[in-house]
């Protein structure tokens, strides 16, 4: 039998027989990898851990630590969960079970059974039981024909329907106990490496997202390698629910939605509101030290611009339905792009107006299907933190470093401590379909991207065939202090609209040449960011930021008065306060201000009031001692500068 060179991520290059797996190789170096090892990376595809590699290979062993082995993992699991569900509930139709950010699902249409939350311990007990089996997952290549066969006979309309949509090819099914799926894996060795289950919720979805075809049973659940991992996810995840911004957002009266509004879209009350000003202040502040124009565009706008900008063909599915006008069809702005172009192009440039960066927070609105709308996160109705650089090839790389210099400012102002760049790049298989067909440009700016990356020094990961339309661009994924993980911001090149739009400069030649784009967001939307932010703070913003920042207390009703005058100083100092005027006992005060998240309290009594003094207390961290009205001012005037001075 002829060998194979495996080479591995340190350069080391191993000759093995053809027909060896992942699993060998990593038996080759040590049993203790071997029984860590879920799946393998295969010249860049993730495989079984056991699959048969019959050429020359890269190969990257994948464990728990790795995010492409826990996705194994959690995909395994959704077919151990569908096991156990057949158990007790035979003949049910399975959908699709994939893994997710944080675990998998599962939908299923039960039809004549009942599952309610009560039912999934026993399911949990059943899919441990199935894994301490150490069922191996077996991977079997059928064609199109035996395949639907197989699931015609099971009365599965489900699986049917995807087999229908593949290519007259080979299909794989994997198999584990009593269990068979139709299924591309990949999946790990066996089932004994599932130790720890949970279950943790019940859903509806309909079947492929559309809300014509059926509503089907949908099943959260999460597996570990370890018990105690599970545990502390679940804590994590009680912490998460403290913090939901659906929640605090309604408490701390931020934001409502209303079914005569419709959904997606957010009404912000005055304290939501009052929040949105200090981010639009801290960027409009940011970006003229920046040297950023401020511009300001309409809310819709003709057909014809979306076709030029390419939105149309590529994006339209996103957008909310044309109006006809005057004899002209119109539609919802979905991006500010085209509209800033127009900007560029409304006055002749040299290439001594380059970089010519225009800002703007324009409202965009976007169809979202309702089933994918979530609080802030998902919202069809925002307001987006957003701008376009126009530059030359030459300052392409400082501005774009400019730009992230920007997003790591931002990161130190909120305290997020762990990010990601994820870059974007495109697959030159969808050129024409998914992407612009320009594949010359596509290598050009991708390398230019990939190289201030590097040379920045900022951590990032590749992903391929998630770009843009008109061009790569980097996704910024923040993670909260509970390490719950968003995508925040983004920054984009665009090679193809100066094409579309024609833009262009006099460079020094007196020759005229198309500018490169740098579309950037490093708040990106008002909705998701202070969505974030009321997670990753749990609702208590720093001093800066909060609506309202002090909370005067009167011991007794009879300070009322004195108090009002003290509001009236502090207001004279831009510190935004309130007085309790409640008849209630200042414990009472002090812990529903607590409650309220107001970042400072002043414990007001005669003595106080007498001396023309304040007691300070901080949120959660108590007694703060005894101030004058003007060191109070002083000490709240540092704090904030503090705060945002980073």
């Amino acid at each position: 039998m002829s060998n194979i060179n495996i080479s591995l991520p340190d350069g080391t290059v191993k000759q093995f027989e053809a027909g060896s797996s992942a699993m060998d190789v990593a038996m080759s170096i040590s049993e203790g990898l071997a029984r860590n090892v879920l799946s393998a990376k295969v010249n860049g595809e993730v495989w079984d851990a056991n699959r048969p590699i019959n050429e020359d290979a890269q190969l990257n062993l994948l464990t728990w630590n790795d995010e492409e082995g826990k996705s194994t993992m959690w995909h395994s699991s959704a077919h151990l969960m569908a096991e156990a569900l057949e158990f007790f509930y035979p003949g049910i139709k399975l959908a699709i079970g994939p893994p997710i950010e944080s675990g998998f699902y599962y939908d299923i249409d039960f039809e004549e059974y009942n599952i309610t939350d009560e039912d999934l311990q026993k399911v949990e007990k059943k899919m441990i039981e199935l894994a301490r089996e150490k069922n191996e997952f077996v991977r079997q290549e059928v064609s199109k024909t035996d395949a639907l066969a197989y699931f015609q006979e099971r009365k599965d309309p489900y699986k049917l329907e995807l087999i229908n949509d593949l290519d007259d090819g080979t299909i794989t099914f994997y198999t584990q106990g009593n269990f068979t799926d139709l299924c591309r894996g990949p999946h790990i060795p066996h089932t004994g490496y599932i130790k720890a289950v949970k279950l943790l919720s019940i859903a509806g979805a309909y079947w492929r997202g559309d809300e014509k075809n059926k509503m089907l049973t949908r099943i959260y659940g999460i597996t570990f390698p370890k018990a105690k991992e599970l545990e502390e996810h679940l804590e994590m995840l009680e912490e998460a629910k403290k913090r939901d911004h659906r929640k605090l957002g309604k408490e701390l009266e931020l934001f409502t939605f209303d079914d005569d509004i419709g959904p997606g879209l957010p009404l912000w009350l005055p304290n939501g509101a009052f929040l949105i000003e200090q981010l639009e202040d801290l960027a409009k502040k940011t970006e003229k030290k920046a040297g950023y124009k401020r511009v300001r565009t309409p809310h819709i706008a003709k057909e014809n611009l979306y076709l030029t900008s390419g939105h149309l063909p590529y994006y339209k599915d996103s957008m909310f339905p044309p109006m006809e006008m005057d004899g002209s069809t119109y539609y919802l702005k979905s991006m500010n792009c085209p509209h800033h172009h127009k900007i560029y192009d409304a006055l002749p440039k040299s290439y001594k107006d380059l970089p010519y960066r225009l800002a703007e927070y324009g409202t965009c609105y976007r169809y979202e299907k309702s089933g994918e709308l979530f609080g802030l996160m998902r919202v069809r109705s925002l307001q987006m933190n957003d701008a376009h650089i126009y530059c030359t090839k030459a300052q392409f790389e400082q501005e774009f470093k400019a730009v992230n210099d920007m997003y790591l400012k931002y990161f130190r102002i909120f305290g997020i401590d762990k990010y990601i760049m994820r870059f974007s790049t495109h697959d030159p298989a969808k050129l024409g379909q998914k992407y612009v067909d320009m594949p010359e440009l596509w290598k050009e700016t991708e390398d230019m991207v990939r190289e201030v990356l590097i040379a920045s020094g900022i951590p990032y990961k590749e992903v391929a065939d998630e770009a843009a339309f008109y061009g790569p661009k980097i996704d910024v994924q923040v993670y909260s202090v509970i390490g719950k993980e968003f995508t925040l911001a983004t920054n984009q090149v665009d090679f193809s609209q100066p094409l579309s739009f024609n833009l262009t400069y006099t460079n020094a030649n007196n020759d005229q040449e198309h500018p490169i784009i740098i579309h950037r967001a490093p708040l990106g939307t008002h909705e998701r960011f202070i969505g974030f932010l009321i997670e990753h703070y749990a609702g208590k913003f720093p001093l800066w930021l909060a609506p309202e920042q002090v909370r005067i207390l009167p011991i007794s009703e009879k300070f009322n008065e004195g108090c009002k005058n003290i509001l009236q100083s502090l207001e004279n100092y831009d510190i935004r306060a309130s007085v309790d005027e409640r008849g209630e006992k200042v414990g009472k005060k002090i812990r529903d201000a607590e409650i309220a998240k107001v970042p400072i309290m002043l414990v007001i009594g005669e003595k106080e009031l007498e001396e023309g003094n304040v007691s300070v207390r901080k949120q959660g961290e108590g007694d703060q001692g005894i101030m004058s009205i003007e060191e109070f001012a002083h000490y709240v005037s540092n704090e904030v500068k503090n705060q945002l001075e980073v």
